[in-house]
């Protein structure tokens, strides 16, 4: 499990919205987000149910103006070939109802992922991910390399904090690698 802090906790207003697991593993399922929705989605596989059925109990945050979306991934290693899905919840354009997409993998290649984002740049208020997940590469090597690969491409002003997970396939041996610019030396 990784499960977040605040960088300074006197600034903290609603501690739920900072404060949560980002990932979690939940037998042959590895759950990532950008809030407590990680847990949602984690309670509901026990219960039998599945990613997409705990994600409609959600809604974005509500943190205004920005209604910052929910973000989500799954990836499941107890099919025949790992599935993958990601999902985003953001606050529909003409009201305070929600936009809900979501999106599965039944495929992938060595050396690309897809990514999601919270949002599309700056702006007031920020503007929310559009589209479909892109593909991006992911660097050879482990852990490490592919953390800074992606904290290099983050615009230095924006970025907090960043994790990344290795999941060997075959032994499910996991790794994570985490470069936060508050954290301590």
């Amino acid at each position: 499990m990784l499960r977040t802090s605040a960088a300074d906790p006197a600034k903290v207003s609603d501690p739920s919205l900072i404060i949560y697991n980002a990932m979690r593993e939940l037998g042959a399922h590895y759950i990532v987000s950008n809030g407590d929705q990680t847990d949602t989605i984690a309670q509901a596989l026990v219960a039998g149910s599945e990613f997409r059925q705990a994600l409609f109990t959600r809604s974005y945050e509500p943190d205004a103006p920005n209604y910052t979306p929910r973000i989500a991934g799954i990836v499941a290693l107890r099919y025949s070939v790992p599935v993958g899905e990601l999902s985003i919840i953001k606050r529909s354009p003409f009201g305070e109802g929600c936009d809900r997409a979501f999106f599965r993998y039944e495929q992938f290649a060595p050396g690309a992922g897809r990514c999601i984002t919270t949002y599309m740049g700056d702006g007031d208020p920020l503007p929310s991910f559009e589209g479909e997940p892109y593909l991006v590469p992911i660097p050879g090597g482990d852990a490490a390399a592919v953390a800074q690969t992606f904290w290099n491409a983050l615009n230095a002003e924006n970025r907090v904090s960043l994790a990344a997970k290795f999941i060997e396939i075959k032994s499910k041996k996991t790794r994570i690698e985490i470069i936060n610019q508050y954290a301590k030396q």
